[in-house]
């Protein structure tokens, strides 16, 4: 005979459950294989089993790997633009306080990437094909970033704007390439060391122009 001991029994939880919507499961999974194996190394299914779904599933919200792909980078984009937000409204009105802590936040993240690499840069090495829709979205985003930067070095009233934001960028896009003989920690701290040297050399000559 049973006896009645009060105890409400619950129900066991399914393994493998999650609250996170199924899109972000895919596009979290995706990323977590395409940083381990390459994007090129890893299929839909094996995406799919990752997110705990299937390959139907993805296919209702991706259409195509290369689309999958291109969103995932979007939300490292999403990512970035959110930084260059926070700095505009903490720098309001302030170039050279800007650029100075621009330079050392993107220190901080190249000196991270000299262990695991850059993710978008690694993505644009995996997808030769100018017309991949990830490679549009990378260079769109690479525009407006130089734009932007070029913006601040005219408002922080550089001798050679134009030069100075060619020189920023050309550093950001040699630390991908000499990341094994320099090191992205060290072409970050010289960034710094750079851009601190040109915002000291700009604001003294605004202040020897006021003077004058």
């Amino acid at each position: 005979m049973q006896t009645n001991t009060g105890v409400t029994r619950r129900k066991p939880k399914q393994k493998g459950r999650s609250n996170i919507p199924v899109r972000e499961r895919i596009l979290v999974a995706a990323g977590d294989l395409f940083n381990k194996v390459g994007i090129r190394g890893v299929g839909v299914e094996a995406i799919a089993e990752a997110a705990q779904t299937n390959k139907m599933t993805l296919y209702r919200y991706f259409e195509s790997k290369d689309e999958l792909i291109a969103e995932w980078v979007r939300g490292m984009i999403a990512h970035k633009e959110e930084d260059w937000k926070d700095l505009n409204a903490r720098y309001r009105g302030d170039p050279h306080g800007l650029l100075k802590e621009w330079s050392r936040r993107v220190s901080a993240r190249l000196s991270a990437m000299e262990a695991r690499g850059s993710a978008l840069g690694n993505a644009l090495a995996e997808l030769p094909d100018p017309k991949h829709p990830a490679r549009r979205v990378i260079h769109l985003y690479k525009q407006r970033e130089h734009q932007r930067v070029l913006r601040l070095c005219k408002a922080a009233r550089f001798r050679d704007p134009k030069l100075s934001a060619n020189l920023f960028y050309m550093m950001l896009e040699g630390a991908h390439g000499c990341g094994q003989c320099i090191g992205m920690r060290q072409i970050g701290e010289q960034l710094v060391e750079i851009v601190d040297l040109m915002v000291e050399n700009s604001l003294r000559e605004q202040r020897a122009d006021a003077a004058g």
